[in-house]
């Protein structure tokens, strides 16, 4: 596997580290897409990391993140529009992809106030106009066969000269979906490494790609877990806020609907000292689920 993130040319694999302080200007959806894929083949513990490596790196079984990046992984400046940026979040995972690059200052992700005559990648000695290839899936083209692909056209070193006053006047673009390492380091601290490992495993339960799920999903999953393994409510929802999953009034809803399906109880837990605390309790067709999937299955069929 190689440190060095590659899009998919009609030349053959181009890498993007061969541009010095490369920047990604005027993506479309599935260009943007392609990139972020390009850099989870790169590096899957930076942007795609299972429960056994989060928990691994939780326990202190394996080093941390900034010691196993790969030094040769490539910074780079993207400039997208709202479009495309939108197209990518919209759904949980390519989102959660999206901004683990941003919260480890990989990506510098930038809002393009002006769409471009071209795609491009530019570094401070070399650019390169990048056009769909002939036959491409691409949004902006004619249905084609084959394989999304792009072409490099031209080798012009002064594009950066022409985009730099773009990038210096650029707004950082914000990611509200939260990284899986966001996720579930925030459900670890405050409901332990279960909830927060049966929390990943059921945001990937029957989802490919990311295509099925939507973050309003990923909210329901997480708190549905949270359920299942008797956390109690108040961690609960302040761990699903730390994570950037949604409000606390987001999850008071999902509360509410669990209880009117019949899902969901309380029990009081006494404290020391102050108010008793409130455990959440697992009811009904979410008692009987033997895991965190069949537990957000129960909870789907039932609300």
């Amino acid at each position: 596997m190689s440190p060095d993130p590659t899009l998919p040319f009609a030349d053959g694999p181009g890498a993007i580290g061969t541009h010095a302080d490369p920047v990604l200007v005027d993506p479309s959806p599935s260009l943007l897409t392609a990139a972020v894929e390009a850099y989870r083949e790169a590096a899957p513990g930076l942007v795609g990391p299972d429960p056994s490596t989060l928990r691994a790196e939780a326990e202190g079984d394996s080093p941390a993140l900034s010691e196993t990046l790969p030094s040769e992984l490539p910074s780079l400046t993207v400039l997208a529009s709202d479009r495309a940026a939108d197209a990518v979040v919209d759904r949980f995972h390519p989102a959660s992809r999206l901004a683990a690059l941003v919260e480890a200052e990989v990506w510098d992700l930038l809002t393009l106030p002006e769409p471009q005559p071209n795609a491009a990648l530019v570094g401070r000695t070399t650019g390169f106009a990048l056009v769909p290839a002939e036959g491409s899936k691409h949004e902006n083209t004619d249905a084609g066969d084959g394989p999304e692909t792009w072409c490099r056209v031209g080798d012009d070193p002064t594009l950066r000269e022409r985009y730099a006053p773009l990038v210096e006047a650029a707004e950082v673009r914000g990611v509200r979906t939260p990284s899986r390492r966001r996720a579930y380091e925030a459900l670890r601290e405050r409901c332990g490494l279960d909830v927060a490992g049966d929390a990943i495993r059921a945001l990937d339960a029957g989802v490919v790609d990311g295509d099925a799920l939507d973050l309003a999903g990923a909210r329901r999953r997480a708190y549905v877990v949270g359920v299942q393994r008797g956390a109690l409510d108040r961690d609960l929802r302040r761990a699903c806020e730390d994570a950037g999953l949604g409000s606390s009034a987001t999850f008071t809803r999902i509360k509410r609907e669990l209880r009117d399906a019949g899902l969901l109880g309380t029990e009081s837990v006494p404290q020391r000292v102050g108010r008793p605390r409130e455990r959440l309790v697992a009811r009904g067709g979410l008692a009987d689920a033997d895991g965190p999937i069949e537990a957000v299955a129960a909870a789907l069929d039932a609300v």
